[in-house]
């Protein structure tokens, strides 16, 4: 398993896993400074909207890295396995397992192929009660005890699903899966004075590819747009990257339409 050293605090939030690899490739291992385990795993004594929107949505990609808790191996027992026979093990704990990066669950991207699990999304609580969602989440479709995830942290979650979802309808086309908005020269200027600190300027300085296989920045943006959105807004899960949750949206939308020209090919040597 690679393993690669993030000493960037202005990582943006595009580190992302390998295109086109099953979910228990999406998560990898990274180390870090121990000075950084407060910014990546804890908490500001004073937390701010943007930063409990994306810490949630953390929580909402993958929670034991997003926490530094212990992975679960077992499969969720609320994970639909009689519809979704492809999926098990720790995979099935993870909220975007079920209603995707897109929020929308059977209606959205996961409407078929091998994330379709026939579960609607979250999309339908936008807007309601934090404490009303934060109990949904702890019901019997949501097994997830105190030892996985705090009732303080699960409030994180709660507020991502009210109010940190956006739809990813508009920037998407959902028929190719491809992004179709956009300022493609914004994005450039804010990929190069951040994302460019770790990824480089091409966004090939780190690979998360194996076998044989290249994943960059590009080939992420360009085949899982979805994926690249929420991560840009809410960071990558257990490493030291920022996102752009407290910046308007449409920045992120430039960034996510420029890192889609970026080159999906390893350099020449």
């Amino acid at each position: 398993m690679q393993r690669v050293a993030f000493t960037f605090a202005a990582a943006l939030a595009l580190a992302l896993p390998g295109a086109s690899l099953a979910d228990e490739h999406e998560n990898r291992d990274y180390d870090h400074k121990p000075e950084a385990q407060d910014f990546i795993h804890g908490a500001p004594e004073k937390p701010s909207e943007p930063w409990t929107l994306a810490a949630g949505g953390r929580i909402y990609d993958n929670w034991w890295d997003a926490l530094d808790r212990e992975k679960p191996e077992s499969t969720n027992p609320a994970f639909p396995v009689s519809v979704n026979k492809e999926q098990s093990g720790s995979g099935t704990w993870r909220c975007k397992a079920c209603h995707g990066w897109d929020y929308l669950g059977k209606d959205g991207i996961y409407s078929k192929g091998s994330n379709f699990t026939g579960i609607k999304g979250i999309n339908g609580a936008i807007g309601k009660p934090v404490e009303e969602i934060a109990k949904i989440l702890r019901d019997a479709n949501h097994p997830y005890t105190t030892e996985m995830i705090t009732d303080e942290e699960m409030q994180r979650v709660a507020a991502f699903v009210s109010r940190g979802q956006v739809d990813m309808r508009s920037f998407i086309d959902y028929e190719t899966r491809t992004v179709n908005a956009g300022d493609k020269e914004l994005g450039r200027g804010i990929f190069q004075t951040t994302c460019a600190a770790c990824h480089g300027f091409d966004g090939r300085l780190i690979d998360w590819g194996e076998d044989g296989a290249h994943n960059y920045v590009g080939t992420e943006a360009a085949e899982l747009p979805d994926e690249v959105m929420h991560k840009i807004l809410s960071a990558h899960t257990g490493v030291q990257m920022i996102n752009l949750r407290a910046f308007p949206l449409s920045y992120a939308i430039d960034v996510l339409a420029y890192a889609a020209t970026l080159p999906l090919e390893p350099p020449t040597e």
